[in-house]
């Protein structure tokens, strides 16, 4: 019976809280670092499960109305020097400007392609970007939901950006650490696109920080994979090392 009782008491903790709450307590579980600078691997995987890899530097600055971040490719030699700056701004169209070493020219990533492959990889120019929970509306209460042995909270967002490539997305958040485990994105036409999945965090001066994203294109059966090598926060990044002069 005291089993009974305290299960039943935790559930009705676990569903006291919104799912805007959830999310909110889910992203300021990554804040906090201030400024960063992490180097990270890309594997992009085909659909015959050919990879290449790449190497790339990755510099944020957080801010209230969103962060600022920029990605330089360091290798190989066809992609080396591709940078991407950008700048999130909180409920409308981010910022986001790529240069392109080949063509020596900056390209102004529009709103209206967001939804497009960032350098040929299964994630698009929105997934760099936009990761504030203010970003969304939560239309239903959070789910709790039990997955080898673990709760989870089960929360759909939807995107506030009209241009947003996605019409839904699902998440699955740890109950212990607020943290994002799995997702699924759907693309304007209610489809299943992309599997997201987030399976390795380390903490860092008490931060959690993400260290790896998987991504798979259920459409095209193209996957992509993020790891970060090392990541150092509370730097004294400058808004210069994130603005648009970085980029020549």
């Amino acid at each position: 019976m005291k089993k009974i009782i305290i299960s039943s008491l935790i559930t009705v903790v676990l569903f006291a809280q919104s799912a805007q709450d959830i999310a909110e307590k889910s992203f300021k579980a990554i804040s906090g670092y201030g400024g960063s600078e992490a180097i990270s691997l890309m594997i992009l995987k085909s659909a015959n499960g050919t990879k290449n890899e790449r190497k790339l530097k990755v510099i944020r600055k957080e801010g209230e109305n969103g962060d600022k971040s920029y990605i330089e490719f360091l290798y190989p030699n066809d992609i080396k020097g591709t940078k991407l700056l950008s700048f999130e701004v909180i409920g409308k169209d981010d910022k986001q400007w790529l240069y392109l070493p080949a063509l020596k020219r900056i390209k102004r990533i529009s709103s209206r392609n967001k939804s497009g492959s960032f350098v040929g990889s299964e994630f698009s120019y929105e997934d760099i970007s936009s990761i504030n929970y203010k970003n969304y509306t939560y239309p239903n209460e959070a789910e709790i939901v039990t997955k080898d042995g673990k709760n989870y909270y089960k929360i759909v967002r939807i995107p506030i950006d009209k241009h947003s490539g996605y019409s839904k997305q699902i998440v699955w958040i740890d109950t212990d650490n607020y943290l994002i485990r799995f997702g699924e994105y759907y693309n304007k036409n209610g489809k299943l696109l992309k599997k997201i999945s987030f399976p390795k965090y380390k903490k860092i001066d008490n931060i959690w920080r993400i260290f790896e994203i998987d991504i798979e294109n259920i459409q095209n059966h193209k996957s992509s994979k993020l790891i970060w090598k090392s990541e150092k926060i509370h730097l004294p990044i400058n808004n210069s090392d994130v603005s648009k002069r970085v980029l020549n």
